[in-house]
């Protein structure tokens, strides 16, 4: 069976650009989308619109519909789904049911909107699934596999969970260069801090044992200024966030240097979710 992508899908432009990249980012490993579309049915959910019985089936068909049509035209073999089960329950259905490789959203380009994306949707498909998680944002992003991937760590070590690893392939095949960024934090008292950064993003397995693998290291700036800045820098096409449990789950999106990081992110921003030795996976606590 060939790997699955799953795309959260409607008919939005940040969820079609969401859909096209998915496509071309799964065809160098054969991948099928599954474009997962969560309906909102006036029956199950009154206060959201009054229609009649007749006029619902017709919208849900008429949405599906043209999905397909969307679907008939990605760069690969896709299908369309349409649930009215809540986010997190049509996205654990779907997991269990098709174990993707990867799950992808679009982000749309309006802050209010997009602080509702990341708090309502983003954080629990993290909590729920524990799967990486790629956020493509509205604005124009280059239909090609990316060619420069920047990688944002601390010091601190880090192991890949399973679902983790299982994407390995998939970013192996796309022969992008890598840079290991990491922003200086105040206080930090431990020498070459960078470096250590350095060796635990190789230690980790993210990036191949012969992959060339540089170090961006900023200083005297705040940590997202800083990790933003490194991706026009280094000209990434593609920033990677590692999801620790404690460093990513506890607090509100909008708290976090996580947040601020995908509000202003130029480039789609994918979430890899690890853990960190002798803790749980996925404990309560975000970064």
């Amino acid at each position: 069976m060939s790997p699955c992508i799953v795309v959260l899908a409607n008919l939005s432009a940040a969820a079609e650009q969401a859909a096209r990249y998915a496509a071309v980012l799964g065809a160098s490993q054969q991948a099928h989308l599954e474009l997962l579309h969560l309906y909102h049915d006036p029956v199950l959910d009154p206060e959201l619109v009054t229609v009649t019985a007749a006029h619902t089936f017709r919208t849900q068909s008429e949405t599906a519909a043209l999905l397909r049509e969307r679907a008939y035209q990605l760069a690969v073999p896709a299908e369309v789904k349409v649930s009215v089960q809540p986010l997190v329950t049509a996205v654990q259905e779907t997991v269990c049911q098709g174990d993707p490789l990867l799950l992808v959203m679009g982000l749309s380009a309006e802050h209010t909107l997009l602080d509702q994306l990341l708090h309502n949707q983003a954080l629990p498909v993290l909590r729920t699934t524990h799967r990486p998680l790629l956020l493509v944002p509205e604005s124009a992003v280059p239909l090609r596999l990316p060619l420069r991937i920047a990688l944002a760590v601390d010091a601190e070590q880090f192991h890949l969970n399973e679902a983790a690893q299982a994407l390995l392939p998939l970013l192996t095949s796309w022969h992008a260069a890598y840079t290991a960024v990491h922003v200086l934090v105040p206080g930090e008292r431990e020498a070459y801090p960078g470096q250590r950064a350095l060796n635990h993003l190789k230690m980790s397995g993210l990036v191949p044992a012969a992959q060339p693998l540089e170090l961006y290291e900023a200083a005297h700036v705040r940590p997202a200024a800083g990790v933003l800045q490194a991706v026009i820098d280094t000209q990434a096409d593609m920033l990677v966030l590692i999801a620790r449990p404690r460093s990513f789950l506890g607090r509100l999106f909008h708290h976090s240097v996580t947040a601020e990081v995908l509000r202003h992110s130029p480039v789609p921003v994918l979430l890899v979710p690890a853990t960190v030795q002798g803790q749980p996976t996925w404990m309560p606590s975000l970064t």
